[in-house]
């Protein structure tokens, strides 16, 4: 590669935030790291380096295998980033998921003022 590639730029090409000006808002917020210092969005990327993300609730850790200036498909994303997130931090955003919202049965309709009483007393007290 000729020309050096932004940290936002790769965010976006390897599909990791959905358009380029999220990756860039990311990283003015201090959502992306690299040793523990937040980068800019002009970061000029090389192969081999660690970022740490903030996506959401997601603590993500990747590794860049090759720059990369253009968005490419799912499944070619593999060729330019390692995911070197542990397996217990999405096992911990599964069960955020899970209990983030009450599961009702299929057919059930609304619930009553009595129902929601109580899945109010069960969420906030």
């Amino acid at each position: 590669m000729d020309e050096p590639i932004r940290i936002d730029k790769y965010l976006w090409a390897v599909r990791l935030y959905k358009t380029r000006s999220l990756a860039t808002d990311a990283c003015r917020c201090g959502h992306v790291r690299m040793n523990g210092q937040p980068l800019k969005p002009s970061h000029e990327i090389k192969a081999g380096e660690i970022y740490e993300l903030s996506i959401e609730q997601l603590h993500k850790v990747i590794q860049v295998r090759q720059p990369l200036g253009n968005r490419v498909g799912a499944k070619l994303v593999e060729n330019f980033m390692t995911d070197l997130t542990p397996p217990e931090e999405y096992e911990r955003i599964q069960l955020v998921r899970q209990y983030a919202f009450e599961k009702r049965d299929r057919g059930t309709g609304r619930p009553t003022k009595r129902e929601r009483r109580d899945i109010e007393e069960f969420k906030y007290k």
